[in-house]
């Protein structure tokens, strides 16, 4: 123990070698400019799908306007980017949030998910904006039109329950279940 205090002591006394320390800058500095070539591809799709939500459950405006601002960043085929998704390494940060946030639940592909799939991902939805979950806290942190109201709230909740009724008055029970895997 008393031999690495010393040796800390000795190592501490010493000043950086100063030539290290700017090699390793231009380094860093040279790769930070590399990669400002590499982006990944942006996820930009124009108009409405053939297979969005709104094509099979027409969206209210008000509906629209929230999901446009609090949504379909993450859960569509169309991203609005803003001008920091040019620089990386925010811009592969960024495209992951977009790629997971799809993976979940994508507006843009929703009528082709099954049935249950679609009803089961409706009843997630509803879950997540009532604890409050969705959209995400590092998401409004810097899109502060994406912070909704308790009106905004119910009124998606709407929307969403409306579907699912709909789902449900139109199916019969058992296919609005997802089995449960066995083990």
């Amino acid at each position: 123990m008393y031999f690495a205090t010393c040796l800390l002591l000795t190592l501490a006394d010493k000043p950086p070698d100063m030539k290290i320390i700017k090699r390793t800058g231009w380094i860093l500095l040279v790769i930070l400019v590399l990669i400002q070539f590499i982006h990944p591809a942006k996820n930009i799709q124009a108009g409405v799908q053939p297979n969005h939500i709104t094509t099979a459950y027409p969206a209210t405006a008000a509906v629209t306007d929230i999901l446009q601002k609090a949504c379909y960043d993450c859960h569509s085929n169309n991203t609005v980017y803003p001008w920091y998704a040019n620089i990386q390494p925010v811009a592969w940060w960024l495209n992951h949030h977009v790629v997971e946030g799809k993976r979940e639940l994508n507006f843009s592909e929703f009528m082709q998910y099954r049935i249950r799939k679609q009803y089961k991902k409706l009843d997630e939805c509803i879950d997540e904006i009532n604890e409050g979950e969705m959209p995400l806290s590092s998401y409004t942190l810097i899109h502060k039109n994406a912070v909704l109201s308790k009106e905004q709230k119910q009124t998606l909740i709407n929307w969403l329950e409306g579907i699912r009724q709909q789902i449900a008055a139109t199916n019969p029970p058992d296919s609005l279940i997802i089995p449960k895997k066995h083990t």
